[in-house]
């Protein structure tokens, strides 16, 4: 049976991830506040650029955009169809998931919240993780869709568990990134050769996707290359310690990288990759990781 599917937001991660749709044989709309992007989109990946209009009136309605707030002020400005499928792949909030989904519930819509991790390759690539909360039979109707563009899609609880899961999974990614220049700066103030020490981390318990991919790539070299930008960060970080604090849990940890990544302030962190955060520990020890 053929279908229509829509995908709204072509940033860094929608641009790719909405091009591998056509691949399943459905059409596939896109829309991007920006049109010449969605026009391009068309162009150079056999979409359809259309008006917001038509792109809620999809079978199955996919969203990429910054915030919770961009999504639920557009939902309220276009309501999708009856009987559609709303996929959310925003870093969001559980809060605004859970009432997402009761309010399109009661248009006939199914919400579910999908936020993707892997940064532009893995949507390059079609290799991203996907977490899914919501309806489970919703879940099933769109997996094959969402397979389009991801490696691993995993259904991980009731409506809000997706953007839970990857606020945790970014404030993870934040430690790990901070521990790592802490314990560079250390062996850069010994004399040790940062590179030589990092493939040494690399083949021993110390290792993490930071010291495997980020730390050398942009850090070490000094590009900074931005692909997921730190305010960004910032934002999925914020989400993770107000799950903390409504759970009234105790966890000082993520407190505390919460505090040295908003060090920067967001107007400048939102020019910069998440990874030039480790500079704000340079200055502080005056001490540059190269």
């Amino acid at each position: 049976m053929s279908h229509t599917i829509a995908f709204i937001g072509l940033g860094a991660m929608g641009w790719h991830m909405a091009s591998h749709l056509p691949q399943l044989g459905h059409e596939v709309w896109v829309w991007n506040r920006t049109g010449s992007k969605a026009d391009q989109h068309a162009e150079t990946f056999q979409t359809q650029s259309v008006k917001i209009e038509k792109a809620v009136q999809a079978d199955f309605i996919f969203s990429c955009l910054p915030t919770s707030a961009d999504v639920e002020q557009l939902i309220a400005a276009h309501p999708p169809k009856s009987g559609s499928i709303w996929i959310d792949c925003t870093s969001g909030v559980p809060q605004s998931a859970q009432n997402l989904m009761q309010s399109l519930k009661k248009l006939g819509v199914a919400y579910l919240d999908a936020p993707v991790s892997g940064q532009t390759i893995g949507a390059e690539k079609g290799t991203l993780t996907v977490m899914v909360g919501g309806d489970v039979d919703a879940f099933e109707k769109v997996k094959p869709i969402i397979a389009a563009f991801s490696g691993l899609i995993e259904y991980v609880g009731e409506s809000g568990s997706g953007f839970a899961v990857k606020a945790i999974n970014n404030t993870l990614m934040a430690t790990h990134l901070w521990a790592l220049a802490e314990g560079l700066t250390v062996l850069k103030s010994k004399g040790v050769n940062l590179s030589a020490a990092l493939n040494c981390i690399n083949h021993s318990s110390g290792k993490s996707s930071m010291s495997e991919n980020i730390m050398a790539q942009r850090v070490l070299n000094r590009s900074f290359d931005k692909t997921f930008a730190l305010d960004l960060l910032q934002k999925d970080i914020g989400i993770a310690i107000d799950l903390i604090q409504e759970q009234s849990l105790q966890l000082p940890s993520m407190q505390l990288i919460q505090n040295q990544f908003t060090r920067i302030q967001k107007e400048q962190a939102s020019t910069l990759d998440f990874s030039a955060a480790v500079q704000s520990l340079e200055q502080i020890n005056q001490i540059e990781l190269r």
